[in-house]
């Protein structure tokens, strides 16, 4: 009772944050891994280890309260000593008198309030209450997890995805691949969602290395979502291979239209076709570690370094400029020249450049949350408050003869907004959450300009700007970049995944056209 009132009036909104519960976990005790997640997920951050939780929070300084009721066996006792240990972090754990967690707990500098004493007990209404249970049975936790078939996908999908999550963290069979997709795709997996949702999560995650027979009946259960697998390439898959990890990405062009830029924590950018990720070339770890990257409509690509300076790639531009002697007799610049000429004395933390009627347009946020143009349009606007995460530059028609640049912005804020260059920007965001934008891209359909946002809690949002409709999806893992191919397609690049999504509605129909 007392957990409860506490949880009650910690989590009503408008608590202030002093006074907040962050993350309630009831049943902290049957999952380590389970924990994990919902900790994660209701403090809007992803995460797939103790590990990787103890390092997001231990970056984080603000004051966090965790509550772990009912912690009686020893599954978190580690998790819970190192969460302890966290000054900024108040924890709050229920467990029985010599349980794991209380002995770990006890002379750690954590106060006590120990519910056996007399002043606590009411022995009367304790009497009653034991008097009123029922003759103890077998638990439906230990039913449920004794008779559960993990191979079976159906199974698994409608399961309580807590006792699932229990039955494959003590598992080392693989059950048909779906043990390894359900470790990938983790927290997403906890939600109250339809069995579809999970089935699409595990299939965008799966690998190659499951039974043949596991990704069909996953694509049955998840016949009525709206989006759709079209691919998806996870570590050790090897037909074709798994491209690496991604930091950050962008739609190719020019020579390499039809294919994706994936850069990993290494420098090396690698293209991949759109249809089926094979490979289509790589820049063998440049000096440059790009933070962010756009390539130009005749295939130069722009990158931001680590101090956020512009940097320019030639290898696979179009048309090659003139080397040795003729290089240097060869006066006129190019627009590739012009613009990083213009963009010189800029640093920046994200970039994206769109088609124009001369160079083009190049659009650089920085880390006040301004966006500045070169290029057709030379203009500013302050956008964001803090730094600008991702940017992309879609052109709209106006009439049948003319059309003009729009900037779209995502910040760490929580917001995406809408700019156009020279002009005011919109007011109202195009999408507000309570929750960092890590990767944007838009697309032109025939119904008008379509977009697609990632968010550092996993969540991907694909929006029709001129209807509002609006959908998600939650692959599992950290997002990490996406890139819009088409209006109703979408690659979303992770850790240890690169999958292409594909948005079954009619208004994502038509050609892209985005950076």
């Amino acid at each position: 009772m007392l957990l409860t009132w506490l949880v009650h009036h910690g989590t009503q909104p408008g608590t202030p944050r002093d006074r907040a519960v962050h993350a309630v976990v009831p049943s902290a005790g049957r999952s380590l891994w389970g924990t994990v997640w919902s900790i994660s997920d209701q403090l809007g951050i992803v995460t797939r280890s103790p590990a990787e939780l103890l390092t997001t929070l231990k970056s984080d300084s603000r004051r966090t309260v965790i509550v772990l009721p009912d912690l009686h066996d020893d599954t978190t006792v580690d998790l819970v000593g190192d969460l302890a240990a966290l000054p900024h972090l108040k924890l709050i754990v229920e467990s029985r008198t010599g349980s794991a967690a209380h002995h770990r707990l006890t002379g750690s500098g954590c106060a006590e309030l120990d519910l056996d004493l007399e002043q606590w007990r009411d022995q009367a209404r304790f009497a009653d209450w034991q008097v009123s249970l029922p003759t103890p049975r077998r638990s439906a936790t230990a039913l449920d997890r004794s008779t559960m078939d993990l191979a079976d996908p159906e199974t698994v999908c409608n399961a309580d995805p807590w006792l699932v999550t229990a039955a494959f963290e003590g598992e080392h069979h693989q059950h048909g691949g779906l043990r390894n997709a359900w470790a990938r795709a983790g927290q997403s997996l906890l939600r109250d969602q339809s069995p579809g949702s999970r089935a699409l999560s595990l299939l965008s995650v799966l690998g190659d290395g499951a039974d043949p027979r596991t990704a069909p009946a996953l694509t049955q259960i998840a016949a009525s979502e709206p989006w759709q697998v079209a691919w998806s390439r996870v570590r050790g898959d090897v037909t074709p291979p798994w491209p690496g990890p991604v930091t950050t990405m962008t739609k190719a062009q020019g020579r390499l239209a039809d294919a994706v830029l994936i850069a990993d924590h290494t420098g090396t950018i690698r293209a991949i076709n759109t249809g089926d990720a094979t490979a289509r070339g790589r820049l063998p770890q440049t000096e440059t570690q790009p933070n962010s990257m756009s390539m130009t409509q005749d295939g130069t690509l722009l990158m931001l370094d680590g101090s956020g300076r512009v940097r320019m790639d030639n290898t696979w531009t179009a048309r090659a400029r003139p080397a040795g002697l003729a290089d240097l007799l060869e006066d006129i610049p190019t627009a590739g020249d012009r613009l990083m000429s213009a963009l010189h004395d800029h640093t920046g933390t994200a970039i994206a450049w769109g088609t124009g009627h001369d160079t083009g347009l190049v659009a650089l946020g920085d880390a006040s949350g301004t966006v500045h143009t070169v290029g057709d349009v030379t203009s500013s606007a302050e956008l964001h408050n803090g730094p600008v995460r991702d940017l992309t530059v879609l052109r709209l028609p106006l009439d049948e003869e003319t059309s003009a640049p729009i900037v779209y912005s995502g910040g760490a804020d929580g917001t995406v907004r809408a700019w156009a260059p020279g002009h005011p920007a919109m007011p109202e965001p195009v999408i507000e959450r309570n929750c960092p934008v890590v990767s944007l891209d838009a697309a032109l359909s025939p119904g008008g300009p379509v977009l697609a946002v990632a968010w550092t809690d996993g969540t991907v949002t694909w929006i029709a700007c001129n209807t509002g409709e609006e959908l998600r999806f939650r692959p599992g893992p950290p997002v990490r970049a996406i890139a819009m191919t088409a209006p109703d397609r979408l690659v979303i690049g992770m850790d240890e995944a690169v999958t292409c999504m594909t948005v079954k509605t009619s208004a994502g129909r038509g050609d892209a056209t985005a950076h």
